[in-house]
């Protein structure tokens, strides 16, 4: 399982190019070969992945498949492919099988990233609000301001056009909204290009609407020959080792309220079992009654650190899954399969055949793991999630919701409740166009008896809104602080 920041690299930037040209610079293939390597990609899928069937049915995926080889009537380069690509495999719902640029093209990113659209956009299911104006000194479009549209068409285009090319774990759109927000201007340059200025339709201080013209946005180069003063003491910092641990995780203690925040981005890096044992501790030392776990951010990783998580919170024995089963272990097509020989043995290892063929992951399907006894908390947990809370996060929340002293705030997560596609997850390489496609080995079932296709559904449900991206505020850990208040008094 990866993080959030592989989920959306197939929707980073892009060719530095207008629309009408397309991305011209870029070298081209033949459409011979990029139907070719489309076929070996169907090839592929179709021998390992398994839950290529599972939401789409495969008279549904071979048809849009076919449509997409009659596509291919002129030569492309690598961005335009992958937009075709994207496309299709996004159809198979699977929010770990995700189409990645080539690392060649990938190592030439910085190049292309400018000029491109101006603004960072939020989304959400009837509204697209500025999160950032890259001319930040506009004092016309500024944080909050609701849109109506971009080149007389309305922002529903581009949003669907764009969720076209972003996989989600069956129908957890919320998902896409999330990834869709974090990265528009980069996919709006990807798929549309980009145009020397835009007509964007907003709704003004009065609501009432209105229309501005915008131009690209490139940052302008540093002056380096200002000489800035230098402080005469230079305050504490942190290490660049530090800055990267606090990205991922970090606790904050508050002795007044008996509350403390903790913050986890990732469950890949960060040290996690070290600084889980060393938290729970502090919040036991400091008799600490109310946690806020956030895992807004948190696109999931290792299982085992999100076990190791869990063991704090769940009061009950507890199990990953109802069934963890692959196709198969030969790897067929494997020349194409990124270290198909590990996963060969990874596999030959750690799990083994049932009856009907299939390759098990036993431990996973059948081991209840125990609760900590030391260091457990017992307190009132609160977690809050949204359409960034995927993979392992959202195995976290699943395992704990429910129980007496938990309650989940906030969005749907983005991951599926009833289960996904994940465990080892290598890298089909293409052979012309070198087009990377996640290709998850795994079929796991995290609760049977869930709705299949849906995220989970929060406890207390709240929403975006524009107001409060205009000022700053945050209402789920608003709405939580109240909750801790009303409790403590």
């Amino acid at each position: 399982m990866k993080s959030l920041l592989v989920l959306i690299c197939g929707v980073l930037c892009l060719g530095e190019l207008n629309a009408q040209k397309a991305y011209s610079a870029l070298p081209k293939y033949a459409a011979a070969q990029v139907k070719e390597d489309a076929w070996v990609l169907k090839k592929v899928l179709e021998a390992n992945h398994p839950s290529l069937y599972w939401y789409t049915p495969k008279e549904q995926l071979d048809s849009a498949f076919e449509q997409l080889c009659n596509s291919f009537t002129d030569s492309l380069n690598e961005i335009e492919y992958r937009n075709k690509i994207a496309q299709w495999v996004a159809l198979i719902k699977c929010g770990h099988t995700t189409t990645l640029y080539s690392k060649q093209f990938i190592k030439q990113l910085p190049q292309f990233r400018y000029p491109r659209f101006p603004l960072q956009i939020k989304f959400w299911e009837d509204s697209a609000v500025v999160l950032s104006n890259g001319y930040f000194k506009d004092s016309i479009i500024q944080r909050g301001t609701i849109l109506n549209s971009i080149n007389n068409k309305p922002i529903s285009f581009y949003r669907d056009s764009l969720f076209k090319q972003i996989a989600t774990d069956g129908y957890a759109y919320n998902h896409q909204y999330q990834t869709l927000s974090s990265s528009f201007p980069d996919g709006f340059k990807q798929v549309f290009g980009v145009d020397s200025s835009y007509l964007i339709g907003y709704q003004n201080q009065v609501g009432k609407e209105d229309t501005i013209s915008l131009g690209n946005f490139v940052p302008a180069p540093r002056d380096r020959s200002i000489n800035r003063p230098r402080p005469t003491q230079r305050p504490p910092s942190l290490s660049k080792r530090q800055l990267r641990l606090l990205a991922i995780r970090s606790l904050s203690i508050d002795t007044i309220t008996h509350s403390a925040y903790i913050r986890l981005t990732s469950f890949s890096k960060g040290n996690l079992k070290t600084f889980f044992r060393r938290s729970f501790k502090i919040l036991k030392k400091e008799n600490i009654q109310h946690l806020i776990l956030d895992l807004r951010e948190n696109g999931g990783g290792r299982i085992t650190n999100s076990i190791a998580l869990t063991k704090y919170l769940k009061q009950t024995p507890f199990k990953i899954a109802d069934s963890v089963a692959a196709i198969s272990r030969k790897f067929k097509y494997g020349k194409y399969i990124q270290s198909s020989w590990l996963y060969w043995l990874a596999m030959n290892l750690g799990a083994s055949k049932a009856a009907d063929g299939s390759i098990h992951y036993k431990r996973f399907e059948r081991h209840y793991y125990q609760p900590k006894t030391r260091f457990a908390f017992k307190g009132n947990t609160y977690l809050v999630q949204g359409g960034y809370t995927f993979s392992a996060a959202t195995m976290v929340v699943g395992a704990l919701k429910g129980q007496e002293n938990i309650q989940v705030i906030g969005e749907e997560s983005g991951g599926g409740q009833y289960g996904n596609s994940a465990m080892h997850i290598p890298h089909i390489t293409l052979p012309n166009t070198k087009l990377r496609v996640r290709l998850p080995l795994y079929r796991m079932v995290i609760n049977q008896n869930l709705q299949k296709g849906r995220g989970i559904e929060p406890d207390i449900k709240i929403p975006p809104s524009s107001y409060a991206i205009r000022v700053g505020f945050d209402p789920k850990m608003a709405a939580i602080q109240a909750l801790i208040k009303n409790k403590n008094n």
